[in-house]
């Protein structure tokens, strides 16, 4: 088999291709800068191209038992980045693997819906009703990814080890270690009898972005951290937002976050996640590369 993993080089695609490779089989990826790929994703088969193509997307379809929709428009500049990414883009990615007779495995997000006010949930909601609709295949929703937010709130803290958080940071919010979500997209790219669901996959527990963001400032040596309020969200995201739309992406999906529901209860009695681990917040935290700087300021709300 030949698994075709689109948005290979990102957070969630590359760890899936490693996955696949160290299983031993074979991947294509579809990305539009196959030097970087080359260099990182030694093994793969790098073809040239993304999902707003057609005629890229039937030619890496060509051979391909299963495709793996692993792209996303959430950090692209455009204004309209994740209608043409997760939107057009995965219909695009979906059509051509329908015509190949190749399976898909989506990635989506818990709560995707055409009505939710985060954007991400729309679009999602949006490609996942065009896979029903073309005969369907395989919906993997996955909580907020961990390492992301882990990311965003280091740089946000600077040298200070104060990380920055949008809003009121007293909403639990489920996070899931991009990792683990890894682990599950890559079995069920090899094992055929796992495929055909809609399956969910969160972190073992929720918290609040206080919480993630004490323990992201514990990691640099520090012990406090801050609050950007909800009103300045709000008139950035009406000011500079309209400047940079990836900027007011972030701002109002930080100000929905602040509000949503986003728990997870989790469920891994599955035969899905055999072997898939359950990573804890703290433990993601602790390993990753984050590093100290001294210096502790009292929280500003």
């Amino acid at each position: 088999m030949t698994v075709l993993v689109a948005g290979g080089t990102g957070r969630l695609g590359s760890l899936v291709v490693g996955r696949l490779m160290a299983q031993g089989v074979p991947v294509r990826v579809l990305t539009r800068d196959p030097v970087r790929a080359r260099s990182a994703l030694a093994g793969a088969e790098v073809i040239e191209g993304d999902v707003g193509s057609a005629v890229a997307l039937r030619a890496a379809m060509q051979g391909a038992t299963v495709a793996v929709a692993a792209v996303h428009g959430f950090a692209s500049p455009g204004r309209r980045a994740m209608e043409a990414v997760d939107r057009d883009g995965n219909r695009r990615l979906i059509d051509a693997a329908r015509d190949a007779g190749t399976a898909v495995v989506l990635m989506s997000v818990v709560g995707a819906s055409s009505s939710d006010p985060i954007e991400l949930f729309r679009r999602k909601a949006e490609a996942e009703a065009h896979l029903a609709s073309t005969g369907g295949g395989t919906v993997v929703r996955a909580t907020a990814f961990l390492e992301l937010w882990i990311d965003l709130l280091a740089r946000t803290a600077g040298g200070s080890a104060r990380p920055l958080v949008f809003g009121r940071g007293r909403n639990p919010i489920n996070f899931v270690s991009v990792g683990d979500v890894a682990g599950l997209v890559a079995a069920l790219a090899v094992d055929g009898a796992l495929r055909g669901r809609t399956i969910e996959i969160g972190g073992p527990r929720d918290l609040t972005f206080d919480e993630l963001a004490l323990l992201v400032a514990t990691r640099l040596g520090g012990s406090h951290i801050r609050h950007l309020p909800r009103t300045v969200l709000r008139i950035a995201a009406g000011t500079v937002g309209l400047l940079q739309p990836m900027a007011r992406r972030q701002l109002l999906t930080a100000l929905a976050m602040d509000t949503e529901d986003l728990r997870f209860p989790g469920d891994r009695s599955d035969p899905a996640f055999d072997g898939v681990p359950c990573s804890d917040p703290a433990d993601v935290v602790a390993r990753l590369d984050l590093a100290p700087v001294g210096g502790e300021v009292p929280v500003r709300r």
